[in-house]
């Protein structure tokens, strides 16, 4: 029994941080019903009428980020007052996006328009969440007009593939994903990169079986579940931005897709990955991430 006990014990240490996360997204979204229940409010999810139920969202998952991870939001002066893209790495769990989601409305009571995995869709119960909070498939007609309306869109070319087989060495996973520079150029929008210090040693992932991401690769699903959620110092970084360059044609984007002189993707790549390499201790340390809870400096 005192193994038994232990065992689960330990079980529970490495996997109730990221329940609890889970537990509190989707009480954020009973929350939002009751608002929008006691309110009746019909109106449009991205419009002004939220903003209250925003700012109580926003304001708690700050408070969770100050208290758990002393979180810190750098370089916001680099965004645009204008439209614009950010890409970022993704974490095994965003979490620290939705940090940066939350500090960046109450500071600048901005909403980041989110693009994300289908299979975020096809979670159940988190429908209005997903729709106040500004989270979207990211086709490339929603981008466009999202965009065109003068929000800021976000996307991490990693997606979920990063989120489960990059580690603590932090390696950018984006194959040929080049939709993002492509909408950028049709936008005319520049494109900023934005990477969190110590995310990979707040929450990991299993080691890369050759099963699990053959697993993967097939049904485009989570197969293994993130463990962690130690206190570690979450810094998150917004770089400068890569202006839009009319001499890159759609052409170039196809021909050139991630090659040296395809302009904005290689230099979104670089520019994710310079952040990484003067922000991130490589490979991470979790006792070094731990130790920095104390340290004032921003390196």
């Amino acid at each position: 029994m005192v193994i038994v006990s232990l065992t689960m014990s330990a079980i529970l240490f490495f996997f109730i941080v990221p329940l609890a996360i889970l537990f509190f997204i989707y009480l954020t979204n009973i929350l939002l019903l009751m608002y929008q229940r006691n309110g009746e409010v019909e109106a449009d999810p991205l419009s002004d009428v939220w903003d209250s139920a925003r700012k109580t969202i926003a304001s708690f998952w700050d408070m969770y980020a100050r208290i758990w991870h002393g979180y810190e939001l750098h370089g916001v002066e680099n965004l645009p007052e204008g439209p614009a893209i950010l890409v970022y790495y993704h974490g095994a769990i965003p979490v620290d996006y939705l940090y940066f989601l939350s500090r960046l409305f109450l500071w600048k009571k901005r909403l980041c328009l989110s693009v994300a995995d289908n299979f975020v869709f096809r979670l159940p119960g988190l429908k209005l969440l997903l729709e106040v909070t500004g989270i979207m498939p990211g086709t490339r007609e929603e981008c466009l007009t999202a965009l065109k309306n003068g929000y800021l869109v976000s996307i991490s070319p990693g997606g979920l593939r990063e989120a489960l087989f990059s580690d603590e060495s932090y390696q950018l996973m984006w194959g040929n994903r080049k939709g993002f520079a492509q909408v950028a150029l049709d936008a005319k929008v520049p494109i900023i990169p934005m990477y969190t210090q110590n995310v990979r040693e707040g929450y990991r992932m299993f080691k890369e079986r050759r099963f699990l991401r053959q697993l993967y690769e097939s049904t485009r699903l989570p197969i293994t579940p993130p463990y962690g959620g130690l206190p570690v110092k979450f810094r998150t970084y917004i770089g400068e931005p890569i202006p839009y360059d009319p001499s890159v044609t759609t052409e170039e984007l196809v021909e050139k897709v991630c090659k040296g002189n395809f302009l904005f993707c290689f230099q979104t790549k670089t520019a994710v990955q310079a952040l990484i390499s003067k922000h991130q201790t490589i490979p991470g340390s979790i006792w070094k991430a731990l130790l920095e809870r104390f340290d004032k400096r921003c390196k």
